[in-house]
């Protein structure tokens, strides 16, 4: 039986796939979005109609406990993505990524105690959080290191979200994905920043090239919320989801270069490289946990993801400001 939802952040990203994908599966789905005033929905507004009139959207900030609370009231499900993770924008405005990413998950938090009929809340975490690996594969007893302010905030989310589960009971668990991609994600992300570029300049502008990555697909990264949902074996852990796999971006560059029928000539931009104790120069999920408590394994490809992103970016291109640096 389909449950009762609510997704923070559904107007991002990840959270459109996953708002999306829920509202398939059958579940009653509302939708937290932070009002502007345009009155968009953010990527709510490019699902299918038939989906979009399924979807009760809320619209409140993260920061008002009071708009949160009736958000969360009579939620069985209870997805928390609402953040901002932009880690140049978090060097910039620290203050702003503390009071929503921590403070707002205090609130989310506080509002699912103290409502009634709450079976689930799911924290969704981030592989920033380990900053660059100590070991590989990164397993979930990897220590934590907060090498960005955005990298910090999440770490004291999660903490905030274990310690509501050992001090109050809240059946709280916590998804940490590694760095997700597709379509609708915006070029603050490094493969659609080199797909619409690449598609439209002569030469690509990237910062450094030697970082590594583990890409996992939208679709496997939604997955991966809905399995840990229904996993009581979850409650109370933090649990990564990836590919298992790593590539770094400038393997990344020729990986798209083939997928693209093109080459691609780079030019380093010195704006887009991060303070270099703040560069996180290795991610590999090491996921045996999720493969124990619900037998994860992505369903698709790193080249078969690439070639599905790359058929959306070059549809909207419109929507991607390729002479600039989006933060």
């Amino acid at each position: 039986m389909g449950k009762t939802v609510l997704v923070t952040g559904a107007g991002g990203f990840i959270g459109s796939h996953l708002a999306e994908r829920l509202v398939r599966d059958g579940h009653r789905v509302r939708a937290l979005v932070r009002y502007n005033g345009r009155d968009d929905r953010g990527q709510l507004d490019r699902l299918a109609p038939e989906v979009q009139s399924e979807i009760e959207v809320h619209r409140g900030d993260l920061k008002d406990p009071e708009a949160v609370r009736k958000a969360v009231q009579g939620r069985a499900w209870v997805f928390h993505l609402g953040a901002l993770i932009a880690i140049p924008y978090s060097y910039q405005n620290p203050l702003d990524v503390v009071q929503t990413n921590v403070l707002g998950t205090a609130h989310v938090l506080d509002a699912c105690r103290s409502s009634g009929g709450l079976e689930r809340v799911v924290l969704t975490s981030t592989s920033e959080v380990y900053g660059t690996a100590r070991f590989v594969p990164i397993d979930e007893t990897h220590p934590l290191r907060g090498q960005s302010p955005y990298a910090a905030t999440k770490i004291g989310a999660d903490a905030l979200g274990e310690s509501y589960h050992r001090a109050f009971g809240l059946p709280v668990t916590i998804l940490r994905p590694f760095n997700t991609f597709g379509p609708r994600q915006s070029a603050r992300a490094i493969i659609p920043t080199i797909i619409s570029q690449a598609l439209t300049r002569p030469v690509v502008r990237l910062g450094s090239l030697e970082p590594r990555r583990d890409l996992t697909y939208v679709k496997d990264t939604v997955a991966g919320f809905v399995a840990i949902a229904g996993c009581d074996r979850a409650l109370g852990r933090a649990v990564n989801i990836g590919q298992g796999e790593d590539i770094s971006i400038g393997g990344l560059v020729e990986r798209l270069a083939d997928r693209l029928g093109r080459p691609i000539r780079v030019e380093t931009d010195a704006e887009r490289i991060r303070p270099a104790a703040s560069e996180v120069g290795r991610l590999l999920a090491g996921t045996a946990l999720a493969r124990e408590l619900w037998g994860w394994a992505p369903q698709y490809s790193l080249d078969q993801a690439l070639d599905e992103t790359i058929a959306w970016v070059r549809d909207n291109l419109p929507l991607f400001r390729v002479d600039s640096y989006a933060t």
